[in-house]
């Protein structure tokens, strides 16, 4: 299986992507999170100058986020920095939005984005519409601005099948954020081949699955609850749990000590799950390094469900699972130290 990293947007990005690039790792991606964390526009323009072959994604943006104009702008022009390394994941902005206090948007938004998106970036027309008023719309200013030739890859967002479909519609790959359920995977691929034949598409062959997860190798007589894996593997709890604690309805499908950790994230950051400004206490440092007063919120049921975390041949075992589930690249967030987890993530799939 391929392997990659996803980081947040910040200054210095460039040099874990030169790293990356040294280590053989076959992408690099930054989140679209903007009031969490920096631009990835102006991360991946970085990253493009300092690299040669590595490919670039932002995963994911959204049209609750950006305009189709302005977004296919931005992947357009990184593409004329990085011709045919760039990667577009879109998503309904489930995170992005939620920072904001808001919904994230639908599924069918998110086609009509992902069509734009891809007509504009292959320097098609496409329609563009705000309200009532529909007008067709391309680049007025391709060649030396933007790059409209070099193909650009799309990778959708999706848990379940309706945004698997759209995948499938637009022949586009998948993206997932801490699904590591090879059954659930092969639901996925089978939701977006149905919908791929039902449009007559070809459902494509050539477009990737990517996971999203974070992965510890445990050393010698290490065990699954010490500190050292609770942070390197906490961020990715922490979200789940941030998010049933902004979800009362999803919270309410947790096991019992799932739901008792959400009452105490609530109790610590000092809101409620019906406060209208919970967003302002629930979301900072979003995919950050936890705080080691948190660490008793990594219940072991969600580190197991959501990251990588045991001897080389048990994550071997699981990797297997995947790729054989029809997963393409494992993409690891490292939080602690991205230098030395990006190596140990190439070591072990080498």
């Amino acid at each position: 299986m391929r392997a990659g990293v996803v980081v947040a947007a910040q200054p210095g990005v460039e040099d874990l992507a030169v790293q990356a690039e040294e280590l053989g790792l076959s992408s690099f991606w930054v989140n679209d999170t903007p009031m969490v964390h920096g631009d990835p526009f102006v991360a991946l323009s970085l990253c493009a100058k300092a690299t040669r072959r590595i490919r670039l994604g932002i995963g994911v943006t959204s049209p609750a986020l950006r305009s189709a104009p302005a977004a296919a702008s931005g992947f357009a022009s990184l593409n004329a920095l990085a011709p045919g390394r760039i990667i577009c994941g879109v998503g309904t902005g489930n995170t992005a939005r939620r920072t904001l206090g808001m919904q994230p948007t639908t599924a069918a938004a998110l086609e009509d984005f992902t069509t734009a998106l891809q007509d504009l970036c292959a320097g098609r027309s496409t329609e563009y519409r705000e309200g009532d008023r529909v007008r067709d719309i391309r680049f007025l200013h391709a060649g030396a601005h933007v790059n409209t030739t070099d193909p650009i890859e799309f990778a959708v967002a999706a848990l379940g099948p309706r945004a698997a479909g759209v995948a499938g519609r637009r022949g586009a790959g998948l993206i997932s954020f801490g699904l590591l359920d090879p059954t659930t995977w092969r639901a996925l691929h089978d939701a977006r081949r149905q919908a791929a034949h039902a449009t007559l598409r070809d459902p494509g062959s050539s477009a990737d699955s990517y996971v999203v997860t974070a992965l510890h190798l445990l050393s010698g007589n290490e065990g699954f609850d010490s500190d050292v894996v609770r942070d390197t593997t906490g961020h990715l709890v922490l979200s789940l749990l941030d998010f049933a604690a902004d979800t009362p309805a999803f919270a309410g499908r947790l096991g019992p000590d799932q739901r008792e950790a959400v009452r105490r994230l609530l109790d610590r950051r000092g809101t409620t799950a019906t406060a209208p400004d919970r967003y302002t206490k629930i979301y900072p440092n979003y995919l950050g390094r936890i705080a080691p007063q948190d660490r008793d919120l990594v219940l072991p049921s969600l580190m197991n469900s959501l990251a990588l975390v045991g001897t080389r041949d048990d994550l071997r075992t699981r990797i297997t699972a995947l790729e054989q589930a029809g997963v393409d690249e494992l993409l690891v967030q490292p939080v602690i130290d991205p230098p030395t987890e990006m190596a140990r993530l190439a070591e072990l799939l080498a």
